[in-house]
């Protein structure tokens, strides 16, 4: 396995993106799309990690046109600032830039999935409504009611999803309400691909945060046991999910 920084270029000019390469013949390919603080170790470890389960994975920096800066986890008077400067344009130029380099490079759509966490989750989620994928996979994206970054709200755009998609939410999670996760739920029915439903790996403690911040009080409420990217999820108390056929085991 191999990971190193590459170039891929964008209607804005080159995008600095994190890549992991498996040993030998990859399954196919994985974009990771970043939270609110940049590229951090956290996204680098799933690339990496996803490496590992054999596939080759990408992790684009979408605050490119603002430098690619990375910030800590408490810092978010700094991210606020760089995060408003997102755009529907940019984005959508972003998404299309990585899948696009993937294409050339001869991974096929279908052997091609994209997996987003927080801010990224909202990504991931429009990303599968651009173009048919393997799969897409949301780990708590907001703008389920309302917009973001000029988008439309995830509720507005699941009945234009081309792509099986698998979100993860948690019940107790205070910035996403549960109400709005049954109401994406509900639009997601709406497209062609036949839903399905199951449970996020782990309880909510308030936030479904998969990173090695939460780590503590997830491991308080589970007795150490952790979501692992990879692993199929299973029923769990206090949780919730939306999926949309394949099983994430297909993927990851």
């Amino acid at each position: 396995m191999a990971s190193q920084y590459i170039t891929v270029e964008t209607e804005d000019g080159p995008m600095p993106t994190y890549e992991s390469t498996p040993e030998g013949q990859s399954r196919g390919a994985v974009v990771v799309v970043q939270e609110a603080f940049g590229i951090t170790s956290h996204i680098e470890s799933i690339t990496v990690r996803l490496a590992d389960a054999g596939w080759r994975a990408l992790a684009p920096a979408l605050f490119h046109r603002q430098g690619s800066p990375v910030f800590g986890y408490d810092d978010f008077s700094a991210v606020g600032p760089v995060m408003g400067q997102l755009s529907a344009a940019g984005i959508t130029a972003d998404v299309h830039a990585a899948l696009d380099f993937l294409a050339a490079d001869g991974v096929a759509p279908g052997a091609t999935g994209i997996v987003g966490f927080c801010m990224g989750g909202a990504v991931s989620f429009y990303a599968a409504t651009l173009r048919p994928l393997g799969a897409a996979v949301t780990f708590y994206g907001g703008g389920l009611r309302e917009g973001r970054f000029g988008l439309p709200s995830l509720i507005e755009l699941a009945p234009s999803l081309q792509t099986p998609w698998l979100g993860l939410y948690g019940d107790q999670d205070k910035g996403i309400p549960a109400e709005d996760v049954e109401g994406l739920r509900e639009a997601a029915r709406t497209h062609r691909l036949r839903p399905r439903s199951c449970a996020t790996p782990t309880p909510s403690t308030g936030s479904t945060a998969m990173t090695g911040r939460a780590s503590t009080s997830r491991q308080q409420a589970t007795g150490g046991a952790g979501p692992s990217l990879g692993s199929t999820p299973t029923s769990a108390p206090e949780s919730r999910a939306t999926l949309s056929a394949p099983s994430p085991d297909r993927l990851f």
